[in-house]
């Protein structure tokens, strides 16, 4: 085990410290003692304020807006506690903002997905842990292992007890199937599909047909990440033509750039917002038909687990 006294030592970076605090009240500990800043010429600087010589150091960053600064900053306090000599080094990203480029689906362009995770190895990563990745195969990116872990079992918990009547799950797209049948599954309710075409590089998608029944019924429509909006706003258009009922929309990345949470919550068909707090959601986005869920239980035990040599997969077959 690494570590001295049984523990790991946890750093925040600046994109979402409020849920570090949260993953250390739940491990019953302190946040790090680090320093992360910008001079005045832009430059970011790190440095760590305690010893962590041979110890099993977690570093906790989301890429959220702005994704760049927040990445380039991880890499710095990364390279910060390889040059302290940490034993272990991992890194906590919540939400991997370039995992949807995973691919080259157009001509001379890049696969920024592998560029990042080529970068966190280079900088000094020994393992890395995410949530929900938007393409798994991401994973493969990388030479070092990766714990990819998933919000379902608490947005499961949460409709379960929500106790909706005769609920349809409906996924956004044809690409989200997967992951839309297994929630449908675990929540004992029926799987439709909104099939859709996106218009070009736009943040903009024109819905086409609604795969299975929703006449009447309340919808859950699910995806792993929203960020303008326009996919749910497109399905929502879709499956309300068609008949169906209150639309509760649930995702485990809320990004909701600019005014993309008002825009969904005006909508006077969907009931409610659910998300996690992979991305910090500020206080001026805030509604009442927002629920957010909190990952810092399910991060404290996988980095618990981690630091113990325990195995990461039983978080999810524990009954």
């Amino acid at each position: 085990m690494y570590g001295v006294n049984g523990k790991p030592v946890i750093f925040a970076g600046n994109s979402h410290p409020e849920l570090v605090q949260n993953i250390c009240d739940y491990l019953q500990q302190e946040v790090g003692q680090i320093e992360v800043f910008k001079f005045t010429n832009d430059n970011t600087f790190v440095r760590i304020l305690e010893n962590v010589r041979q110890k099993d150091v977690f570093i906790l960053q989301s890429d959220v807006e702005p994704v760049n600064d927040h990445i380039m900053e991880l890499l710095i306090m990364i390279d910060a506690a390889k040059r302290a000599s940490a034993g272990r080094i991992t890194a906590v990203i919540p939400y991997y903002s370039y995992a949807r480029t995973d691919k080259k689906d157009q001509p001379r362009v890049p696969i920024t997905g592998r560029l990042v995770a080529d970068l966190l190895e280079t900088a000094g990563a020994d393992r890395v842990v995410m949530i929900d990745l938007h393409a798994g195969q991401v994973q493969g990116f990388f030479q070092v292992p990766v714990d990819e872990l998933t919000a379902m079992p608490g947005l499961v918990e949460y409709f379960v007890n929500r106790d909706l009547k005769d609920p349809v799950v409906v996924a956004t797209d044809i690409g989200i199937t997967k992951k839309a049948r297994d929630f449908a599954g675990a929540i004992n309710a029926p799987l439709a599909i909104v099939e859709k075409r996106r218009l070009g590089n736009e943040d903009r998608v024109e819905s086409m047909n609604v795969i299975g029944d929703v006449d009447g019924h309340p919808i859950i429509l699910f995806d792993d990440e929203i960020s303008t909006g326009g996919t749910m706003l497109s399905a929502v258009d879709a499956i309300t033509s068609r008949g169906g009922g209150d639309i509760y929309v649930v995702a485990t990345h809320g990004v909701l750039p600019g005014d993309a949470s008002k825009r969904i919550t005006d909508v006077p068909h969907i009931k409610e917002l659910v998300i996690t707090d992979t991305v910090p959601l500020p206080e001026d986005k805030v509604n009442s038909k927002i629920k957010v869920i909190s990952i810092a239980p399910l991060l404290g035990e996988a980095i618990r687990r981690i630091h113990e040599g325990r195995s990461v997969g039983e978080l999810f077959t524990l009954k």
